[in-house]
């Protein structure tokens, strides 16, 4: 490849930079064409702007680009490639400065960096910034900021960043999002150190209410301080969905710990602090924005359980033996005991994710999760057979094995009395 360059840039370039791990390498070709590229055995694969994969490695390798705005969205570009592109160019289309920075494979030894736009100060620094005003024409980006600023805690954004995203916001350019592009960069804020970072950024700029009105509607409304110590719904979102990081949860945990509350935006203001019902509203926002988002499955019904029953896990302390039952069986814990595990993992980031309360324990997890094990323990079978001939049909010998395994949850509950 002598006629034309290759240079490591982005991500992994940042990465060594700040002494993380690298996960994966993007490449940037100079002076290349897409007949150069293939004749060399590079694999074509980008449908946008010529991508190639390296017929060894099968790393990305992608020519040396500009774009223009003809359009609103992400999509509206017209990509240009030519061998005369110089890395410069390349580099002024990318949305950070800390993402603008290339060097040989080799820089690491020879510390030989092409930094044009100073992401290397602004490392230093710790500061989030657009590289140029094409930034505003990718409203992309606004979400990919916002999810760096998620994972990169101790960064801030640059003021004349936050400033361009209003203009951004107010432009409309967010509403032309699709909700593929949405859903895979907030998915991937959800799973970073700090997701509440992540939604405070996009609330700060406007985009919050534009992408998700259901959770920016929740700050300012009041819940009773004696159960809410920090009161502000909003700000009890964060901290629950900070507290499901904390304890590493999955994405279906995180995204319901997310949506849990989302009925609290819309009680009525004359029975405030107090939410009567909102479990309910918030099942019915939660399917809306899954639907609009087209999140996975099971990601939304998890999300579904745990907004509807998580005022009944948490008051499932006194519960007795039938009682537990009949909420084992709303939450059709026995046929999917895999997912109840992880809504009682996103009631405990509920009840942790509250001012004062980040340290407490949450017993209500083991006493359903051994409920639930000493339900899933009956056999049922000799239970189904056996109410058959005593005569019993249909749902009667349905209701002989929900008995057995009230049994044996009462069985257990005096066990570990």
């Amino acid at each position: 490849m002598s006629e034309f360059k290759v240079f490591k840039v982005g991500g992994a370039v940042r990465d060594q930079l700040l002494g993380l791990p690298v996960n994966d390498t993007d490449w940037v070709v100079v002076g290349a064409t897409p007949e150069q590229m293939t004749a060399r055995g590079f694999v074509p694969v980008g449908r946008d702007f010529p991508v190639f994969l390296h017929p060894q490695t099968h790393e990305e390798y992608a020519l040396a680009r500009t774009e223009r705005k003809n359009g609103m969205g992400y999509r509206g570009f017209v990509v240009h490639t030519a061998a005369d592109v110089t890395l410069e160019e390349d580099l002024a289309r990318r949305d950070l400065t800390i993402n603008a920075i290339a060097g040989p494979a080799d820089w690491t030894k020879t510390n030989e960096l092409f930094d044009p736009y100073n992401g290397q100060q602004d490392l230093r620094d710790k500061v989030l910034r657009h590289v140029t005003e094409a930034f505003r024409e990718d409203p992309v980006r606004i979400l990919r900021l916002a999810r760096f600023a998620a994972r990169f805690t101790d960064f801030s954004v640059a003021p004349e960043t936050m400033d361009l995203m209003h203009e951004m916001v107010a432009a409309g350019e967010i509403d032309a999002l699709v909700p593929e592009r949405i859903w895979q960069e907030i998915s991937r804020g959800l799973m970073e150190e700090q997701p509440s970072r992540m939604f405070n950024i996009l609330r700060d700029c406007g985009a919050l209410a534009r992408l998700l009105p259901e959770l920016d509607r929740l700050w300012g409304v009041p819940q009773r301080a004696e159960y809410h110590p920090e009161v502000d719904t909003g700000i009890h979102a964060m901290m629950v969905l900070d507290m499901s990081a904390r304890l590493q949860a999955p994405l279906p945990v995180r995204f319901a710990c997310l949506c849990h509350d989302f009925g609290k935006g819309t009680t009525p203001a004359d029975v405030l602090p107090r939410h009567i019902d909102h479990e309910r509203r918030s099942v019915s926002l939660l399917l809306q924005v899954c639907e609009r988002w087209r999140v996975p499955n099971d990601c939304k019904e998890l999300a579904e359980v745990v907004a509807r029953e998580h005022g009944n896990i948490h008051r499932s302390g006194d519960l007795k033996p039938a009682a537990l039952l009949r909420l084992l069986e709303r939450c059709d814990a026995v046929r999917k005991p895999e997912r109840f595990e992880q809504a009682l993992q996103a009631c405990e980031c509920d009840a942790r994710g509250r001012l004062g309360f980040e340290e407490s324990a949450y017993p209500q997890r083991q006493r359903l999760s051994d409920a639930l094990q000493a339900a899933l323990a009956v056999e049922t079978g000799p239970v189904a057979q056996a109410a058959a001939r005593s005569g019993l049909k249909g749902k009667a010998i349905g209701d002989a094995v929900s008995k057995a395994r009230e049994q044996a949850i009462a069985a257990h509950l005096e066990a570990s009395a």
